[in-house]
């Protein structure tokens, strides 16, 4: 048996569980990692919620960010053994449909997300395939580990792969306090590209500040009639855009003409409009993106922990014990970067 954070069914906090589960056990091409450390991410509280035409096997044990040590090793993997400090690769990909074929794992028929589609990291123990693994330094602390795989490869697609931000460009990324936005920022950076940040609190935009962005916008006003005063009527080149229905609006007024407004989320609500009049006259691009194909989850990893270009922030550690309150502060959005859980 392991210790491990679940629920049995939808619903608000108070449906999340602490106690003991089933061990798994690694199959054919699968290792099992000891779990030391998980972070939250707001996808944690959608699929606890419930999400339309999702349908889980329960108890269902949420986390898609993982960090730990290999327990043990499963029939016909190689290059891995006990004891390696690793995370894991949060994608679930069949490899063999003509878009994994292609290199675009986030686009596969069988898409999914571990501690969305599939058993996740608040336990002591997983099960997973070996090639989801990525191997840590010594000297990389478990929980700042587990804060970096998906809202950093998540940040990397958006900014690079599909809007392909490059030096000398503008970029607007709002709810500055998130972990995608505080991995963002520090991207746009190292992009070369001018930062605005978006926030509805001043002590997030001053820690945006202090991680590099060049602009503080407040987004409890009409910051897109702001945006577009600061940029001398010219908007941005890429708008980084999570909100959705309550935001969507300010961020179409906000970017440049032949522009990118990308989209990665829709945490107030996923109808909005467009006006296509102004779509094809001011010939902007709407783009979406989903966490990373493996190749950008490989750079994006190895920037991360092994040449050491960024610095991933952990607002807060709460053990495993306490995962419901841990749930009730990531709502509360009162964190600046990552919130993670610590498994005993």
């Amino acid at each position: 048996m392991m210790k491990a954070g679940f629920f049995r069914q939808h619903g608000g906090l108070d449906v999340l569980e602490y106690g003991d589960l089933a061990e798994p056990v690694a199959g054919p091409d699968e290792v099992l990692v000891r779990i030391r450390a998980a972070a939250l991410n707001h996808l944690d509280l959608f699929v606890r919620e419930g999400l339309p035409g999702l349908k889980l096997s329960m108890p269902h044990i949420g986390g898609c960010d993982i960090a730990g040590e290999i327990a043990a090793v499963g029939e016909g993997v190689t290059g891995w053994k006990e004891g390696q400090r690793v995370i894991v690769n949060p994608n679930i990909w069949c490899g063999q449909c003509e878009f994994c074929i292609a290199g675009e794992e986030t686009l596969c028929d069988s898409y999914g997300v571990l501690g969305e589609h599939q058993t996740g990291g608040f336990a002591q123990y997983i099960a997973v395939p070996a090639r989801n693994l990525y191997a840590i330094p010594a000297d990389y602390s478990f929980e700042q580990a587990a804060a970096v795989p998906l809202v950093w490869m998540t940040a990397w697609r958006a900014l690079i792969g599909q809007a392909q931000l490059r030096a000398g460009q503008s970029v607007l990324i709002l709810g500055a306090g998130g972990g995608v936005a505080s991995a963002a920022i520090q991207i746009a950076r190292y992009a070369g590209a001018t930062v605005y940040a978006a926030s509805r609190s001043a002590e997030k935009l001053a820690r945006a500040k202090e991680l590099g962005a060049d602009y503080m916008v407040r987004s409890d006003g009409d910051w897109g009639r702001e945006i577009w005063q600061q940029t001398k009527k010219r908007g941005v080149d890429v708008v980084l855009e999570n909100v959705g229905a309550a935001t969507w609006e300010s961020s179409l007024r906000s970017v440049a003409k032949g522009g990118t407004v990308v989209t990665y989320g829709a945490t107030t609500g996923p109808i909005v409009s467009v006006d296509i009049r102004k779509l094809f006259w001011r010939q902007f691009n709407l783009i979406g993106s989903t966490m990373a194909n493996n190749r950008e989850f490989n750079t994006i990893m190895r920037l991360v922990f092994w040449e050491r270009r960024f610095a991933p922030l952990v607002d807060k550690v709460f053990p495993l014990s306490e995962l419901q309150a841990a749930q009730a502060y990531l709502e509360s959005a009162e964190q600046f970067g990552k919130v993670v859980i610590a498994i005993p």
